[in-house]
C-alpha cells in the first residue's frame, strides 16, 4: 500500500491544494508513489490545533496505514498582535512553543517512525496587511508584523531542534530574495504561486533528506511498459 504524506496547518496549508499551491504540486510530484492528504484549517492557531490534532490527523487523515510524514505549519495566526484586529487568534510565544511540542509529541507517540517536518510562518509585509486586514477594530495599523512573525518563526525552529525534527524556515528563506514582499505574498501574508513553489521545493528537499524522495519510493503497481500483455495477472503478482 502506498504511503501517505499529511499536511497539517492553517490557511498556508488549507490553500495548498489551490491552483499553483504547494500541496497540489506535492501531490503531482508523488502521484504514483504516495498519497498527499490535506488537513488545513484557515485561521487556526496552535492552541486550537493542539486540541484537534488527534481528531484531524491521527483518527481522520491517516488512520491506516501510518503516514510516512506529516508537515506542521502553524504560527501565522498565533503571531497576530494582541491589541489589533485579529487579537482573538493571538497565542503568546511561550504557549505557542508548548503547543507545537504537544502537537509533535502526539504525532511521534502515535507513529514512532513518522517524519515530522515543522514549517515556520511566512514573513509578513506590514504595509500590505494594513490594506488587507479584516474584522472589527481595524485602526490603520497592521494586525500582524514581520517582526512578530520572525519571533514565532525562530521559536518554531527552536522546537524542531529540541525534538530532533526537521524544520523549514520559510520566514528567513523568502526574505533572501529581493522583492519578496510582492513576489511571494499576495496580501502581505498568504502565498502567491511563486511563494508556493518555494515551499514545495523546500518540502521535497526535506522529504528526500528523510529518505522519502521519489528515488526511494517504488511506483504503485507495475508501469504499463512492464506489463506482460499475454499474462497481466503475472505482472500484478510479482
Amino acid at each position: 500500500m502506498r504511503p501517505s504524506i499529511v499536511l497539517f496547518g492553517d490557511s498556508i496549508t488549507e490553500e495548498a491544494f489551490g491552483e499553483g499551491g504547494w500541496g497540489a504540486e506535492l501531490a503531482n510530484h508523488y502521484s504514483r508513489s504516495a498519497d498527499v492528504v490535506l488537513r488545513g484549517y484557515s485561521g487556526y492557531n496552535t492552541r486550537w490545533a493542539a486540541m484537534v490534532v488527534r481528531r484531524a490527523v491521527v483518527l481522520g487523515a491517516a488512520a491506516a496505514p501510518a503516514p510516512a510524514a506529516v508537515t506542521v505549519c502553524f504560527g501565522a495566526n498565533d503571531a497576530s498582535l494582541p491589541d489589533r484586529a485579529s487579537r482573538h487568534q493571538h497565542v503568546p510565544l511561550h504557549e505557542y512553543k508548548s503547543n507545537l511540542r504537544a502537537i509533535c509529541d502526539t504525532l511521534t507517540a502515535t507513529w514512532p517512525r513518522v517524519v515530522v517536518i515543522l514549517i515556520t510562518p511566512p514573513p509578513v509585509h506590514d504595509a500590505a496587511r494594513v490594506r488587507y486586514q479584516y474584522g472589527d477594530g481595524c485602526s490603520g495599523l497592521p494586525e500582524r508584523t514581520n517582526e512578530a512573525a520572525g519571533e514565532y518563526a525562530r521559536a518554531c525552529v527552536d522546537v524542531a531542534a529540541e525534538r530532533g525534527l526537521r524544520a523549514i524556515d520559510i520566514w528567513s528563506k523568502m526574505q533572501r530574495f529581493p522583492g519578496w514582499e510582492s513576489s511571494f505574498l499576495r496580501d502581505g501574508l498568504h502565498l502567491t504561486p511563486c511563494g508556493n513553489r518555494l515551499v514545495f521545493e523546500e518540502v521535497v528537499f526535506a522529504l528526500k533528506d528523510a529518505s522519502l524522495g521519489l528515488d526511494a519510493l517504488p511506483a504503485d503497481l507495475p508501469l504499463f511498459c512492464e506489463m506482460d500483455p499475454n499474462n497481466p495477472v503475472k505482472s500484478f503478482d510479482e
